[in-house]
This record gives C-alpha cells, sequence and structure tokens, in this order.
C-alpha cells in the first residue's frame, strides 16, 4: 500500500503543476495582441491540458484506491474528496477556457486570470493540512 501511496503523491505533485502553470499561460494568452504569440500560446496550453488530465485521472484513482484500501473513516477524508471534486471541476472548466482561447472567444482579462491562477494554490494548502492533520 505505501508503493500506491508514494504514486499517488507523484501524480497528485504532477497534476498540480499543471495546475499552476495551466492558468498563467491564460494569463499571458489574455494580455497578447500578437497572432502568433496566441497560437504558439493555445498550442502550448493545448499540449498541457492533454499531458496533466492523466496525471490527474491517476492521482484521482490512486486516492480512491488507498480510501479503499485504508477505509472510509473520519470527516477529514471526506472534506477532503470535496475539494478533490472542486479541482476535477477546476480542471474540466481549464479545459473550457483553453478552448475558448483557441476559438478566440476569451472574455477575461489578465487579471481575472492573476486571481483564477491562485485557486489551486489555496486548494492544496486545505488538502495538505486536512490530510496531515485530520482535524475531524
Amino acid at each position: 500500500m505505501l508503493v500506491v501511496k508514494a504514486l499517488h503523491i507523484a501524480f497528485v505533485v504532477s497534476w498540480f503543476a499543471g495546475l499552476f502553470y495551466l492558468p498563467r499561460l491564460f494569463v499571458n494568452h489574455a494580455m497578447v495582441d500578437d497572432a502568433a504569440t496566441r497560437e504558439r500560446l493555445a498550442l502550448m496550453e493545448y499540449k498541457l491540458y492533454r499531458f496533466m488530465t492523466p496525471l490527474g485521472i491517476l492521482a484521482v484513482g490512486l486516492g480512491f484506491w488507498l480510501w479503499f484500501g485504508f477505509g472510509f473513516a473520519g470527516g477529514w477524508l471526506h472534506a477532503k474528496t470535496t475539494l478533490v471534486v472542486f479541482l476535477i471541476a477546476y480542471h474540466l472548466y481549464c479545459g473550457k477556457l483553453m478552448r475558448d482561447f483557441a476559438a478566440d472567444r476569451n472574455t477575461r482579462s489578465h487579471k481575472w486570470y492573476r486571481v483564477f491562477n491562485e485557486v489551486p494554490v489555496l486548494v492544496l494548502f486545505a488538502v495538505v493540512f486536512l490530510a496531515v492533520l485530520k482535524p475531524f
């Protein structure tokens, strides 16, 4: 079970790297007017999203494996799972934003994306504190 836990942590870290970087690409994309740069950023966003999606699936899948392996004990685990569901929704919304940028339909400012970029950081802190401290 420790191998599963180690793989879960590695995939979570990798998935979060994408969740941190993709919205940062959106910040840059929202700031440029040059068509060639917009096209290059759209391609980078697409490739990153395609790469990070399987990482997220593996992170969540291994997390459920651990949950079923160790049992359904503790309210902290239910709170953490709720945050993971929120992260999945965030990930999927990033996919929508990526498609909007690719179709030149972005309606948000770079300032909005700067705030949007901080959401996974806050969720990460909450998830780590819940998993380590198990407060309830």
